[in-house]
């Protein structure tokens, strides 16, 4: 009988030096605004999938794409700051 194996790593498998440096994190933390908008407008925008939209459905849609460019716009003109990466 003939085994089959992988040659890679597995996908899931992780190490000390694979978790998100501080850098990254603080950057995640500054786009989440951002982030949580989009997510309101995808869960606007799923709510309508299977129906026909209401005008309160439309209004919920148009207020989530409201918050999303203002989020977009905010971090747009925030200036992050610069932290060298150890090693660089």
């Amino acid at each position: 009988m003939k085994h089959i194996v992988t040659v890679q790593d597995a996908v899931t498998a992780f190490a000390d030096w694979m978790e998100p440096t501080a850098a990254e994190l603080d950057g995640i933390e500054l786009e989440m605004p951002l982030i949580l908008a989009q997510v309101h407008l995808l869960d606007a925008q799923i709510i309508t999938m299977d129906r026909t939209p209401t005008e309160l459905d439309v209004r919920r849609v148009r207020r989530a794409r409201r918050k999303v460019l203002a989020a977009g716009r905010t971090l747009a003109n925030t200036t992050a700051p610069f932290t060298p990466e150890v090693g660089a």
